[in-house]
């Protein structure tokens, strides 16, 4: 019998004596590392400055070893560097426990675990270490992104996995990396299945002190000048409408919020009031408008709608209610994606009847501040008959005084108020609203700030209203005899087009690199954008916001009227069982018709049996080949030659461990010894 050659000559003498590649151990580890780094990159936007640097240099540090082929750092002085980067870790976040330190902590025991890999138990940790971390990336966002980058970091850590696990000849990273995709599509029925069956959590599932307010863009509890100028410059989405009544025009869309009554001189503040919220009161003068609001988290218990709501809504089961100021509050702070329906008027009289004793908590300022306004409005009001003389005298002013809308005011000293009216006379929204209020409140005019947003963009795909943090908005609302509560807008008289349009229509956007391109005024990019819009909210509308209402009216819909925990186990489980087996019974068939080392091994053996040498069941390719190559046998020399070698060949090919050779190369080498061997 001719002697089998060891693994490593055999495959190179395959491979026709080409150039030594790079090791295995080396490739694969260099795979881990890449796949590694990838589920890291995303977590870096929420780390600290110098944990993302620290784990840079973990991972470089780990990669220089393995390229260069050094030894790994001794546990001596890996175990001080670890002690002191978790020493860190506390003297940061003050705690180990909660969702910014704990996934911290992760991150670095990952990182540090690379340096320390010794034995396969070790790659294990590795690999479930960076399965949580793709996990906790939806701590922080569970947006289509964050979703295809989970899977593309999946199907990494798959390869990755597969590749240290091959005992054989390994395949291109390009099948293997195909092979990791179709192990996650094998996985994607069963995780539908899980996904509308599974009893669903009212809320999110992660949720602890100190991380609920955490990375929230959008208004404030307070206004000062500069406040919501900086905030218009922000794209990010408030919240988005669908309208089931048509929707109003642009100049109508006032969607109001926080009610602002105190002022020191520079701040406008909530008002402290004490005692029952007041029964609201409001006299229609018009008919209702009916939309969906889906509202964006913000760590506040603040629902914002159409101005004004007739009734306060359900906010998942959960009714919602008006503050003193009649503001729009839910039951808890909002700190994910909820929806809600509600009915507004925009034609209304608002609190026709307040009391003088309430009236008076609008009227105060602070006293030795802004002089001369508190001077024009005590002539304003010498000179007006009625209020409305007033308001008018003070909005004629902003019209015809060449006021200036801007992003970019001057700052302002101790007596803003004074400064903006008679000096700077620039200033953006909040200027206009707070400046309005002072001079309403000197004339005798109960008078306050309400921030909110104004105006938004209807997505022509799919007919929703997108209202972002750049329509922030400031107006006020001055107390009119037998109207109650009226909103009047400074701002529309010295931008109107701000109001009838947008704020881009009246401030372009600042020149800066490429981020330069208006999408308004583009019209590719316009339609992209309303493009990844609507896919974005029908992500969040049917995905992200699949709630248990929704699962039980589904079960209902399949004819279950009992929804509760163990009808959905039951179908969770019989579902599940069938898929589970739909997916496997194909497999188990096919398994030896798609393996080509298998089938050839098969028609060797069949034609060895034609000639009364049966392959026994429990011999392996070596024993066999010794008994065919033993004295008297049947075959002829040339013949024994080809079968010998063919079955030392399939021996390489299913137990080696040192692939330099396709699997395409060895296949045809199998073919070929095969054929002579007929």
């Amino acid at each position: 019998m001719t002697k089998i050659p060891r693994l490593p000559s055999a495959i190179q003498m395959l491979a026709g004596g080409a150039s030594r590649p790079m090791s295995r151990d080396k490739s694969d580890t260099l795979l881990l590392l890449a796949s590694c780094a990838f589920v890291l990159a995303p977590h870096a936007q929420h780390l600290p400055l110098w944990i993302a640097a620290v784990c840079s240099a973990l991972l470089s540090w780990r990669g220089w070893i393995t390229l260069r082929g050094k030894r790994m750092p001794p546990r001596w002085l890996l175990l001080p560097l670890a002690v002191m980067a978790m020493a860190g870790a506390y003297s940061t976040y003050k705690t180990f426990l909660g969702r910014d330190a704990g996934v911290a902590m992760l991150v670095l025991l990952l990182t540090f675990k690379l340096l320390e890999m010794r034995a396969k138990r070790d790659l294990f940790v590795v690999l479930f270490l960076s399965f949580f971390l793709i996990l906790a990336n939806f701590f922080y966002s569970q947006s289509i992104a964050s979703a295809l980058t989970a899977i593309v970091a999946v199907i990494a850590l798959l390869t990755t996995q597969l590749s240290f696990q091959y005992t054989g000849v390994v395949p291109p990273l390009r099948r293997r990396i195909g092979l990791g995709a179709f192990i996650v599509a094998l996985a994607a029925p069963l995780t539908l299945v899980l996904f509308v069956l599974f009893p669903r959590i009212q809320g999110p599932l992660w949720g602890m002190p100190g991380d609920a307010h955490a990375g929230h863009t959008g208004l404030s509890d307070s206004m000062s000048p500069g406040a919501i100028s900086k905030l218009a410059q922000s794209d990010e989405i408030a919240f988005r409408v669908k309208f089931i009544d048509p929707a109003p025009a642009q100049a109508k869309l006032y969607w109001r919020g926080i009610v602002l009554g105190d002022f020191d001189g520079r701040t406008w503040t909530q008002l402290r009031r004490n005692g029952a919220s007041p029964q609201l009161m409001i006299r229609q003068r018009g008919a209702a408008i009916r939309h969906q609001v889906t509202l964006e988290p913000s760590g506040r218990p603040w629902l914002f709608a159409l101005e004004m709501p007739s009734a306060a809504p359900t906010v998942e089961g959960n009714p919602s209610g008006f503050s003193a100021d009649l503001q729009l509050l839910a039951s808890a702070p909002i700190d994910h994606r909820v929806r809600y329906d509600v009915s507004s008027m925009i034609d209304f009289d608002l609190q026709p009847d307040e009391t003088e004793s309430e009236l008076r908590n609008w009227l105060t300022l602070p006293a030795g501040y802004n002089p001369r306004a508190l001077a024009l409005a005590s002539r304003w009001r010498r000179q007006a008959k009625n209020e409305r003389q007033i308001v008018n005298a003070a909005l004629g002013m902003f019209r015809d005084g060449q006021f200036i809308y801007t992003l970019e005011p001057p700052p302002l000293g101790r007596d803003a108020v004074d400064e903006f009216l008679f000096t700077t006379r620039a200033g953006f929204c909040e200027h206009y609203a707070g400046a309005f209020v002072v001079l309403m409140r000197a004339a005798g005019i109960p008078a306050r700030v309400v921030t909110g947003y104004q105006g938004g963009e209807t997505n022509p795909v799919d007919g929703y209203m997108t209202v972002r943090q750049s329509d922030a908005h400031a107006w006020a609302e001055v107390w009119i005899a037998r109207r109650g509560w009226v909103r009047v807008d400074p701002t529309a008289a010295v931008a109107p087009t701000r109001i009838e349009q947008n704020l881009r229509s009246v401030i372009p956007r600042r020149p800066f690199g490429l981020l330069a391109l208006d999408i308004g005024n583009n019209s590719l990019l316009a339609t992209l954008r309303a493009n990844w819009d609507a896919v974005s909210n029908a992500w969040n509308q049917r995905v992200l916001n699949y709630n248990p209402e929704k699962q039980r009216n589904l079960i209902r819909s399949l004819g279950f009227d009992d929804a509760d925990w163990r009808t959905l186990t039951g179908l969770m489980f019989a579902l599940g069982s069938s898929v589970m087996a739909l997916i496997a019974i194909p497999l188990v068939m096919n398994r030896r018709k798609r393996d080509p080392l298998l089938t050839l091994y098969a028609t060797l053996s069949e034609q060895m049996a034609r000639h009364g040498m049966a392959r026994a069941p429990h011999e392996g390719p070596r024993d066999y080949a010794a008994r065919l190559a033993a004295p008297r046998s049947p075959l002829a020399p040339d013949k024994l030659a080809a079968v010998t070698r063919f079955l030392e060949l399939y021996e390489i090919a299913r137990y080696g461990s040192t692939p330099t050779v396709s699997p395409a190369t060895i296949i045809a080498q199998l073919k070929a010894h095969l054929a002579e061997s007929r």
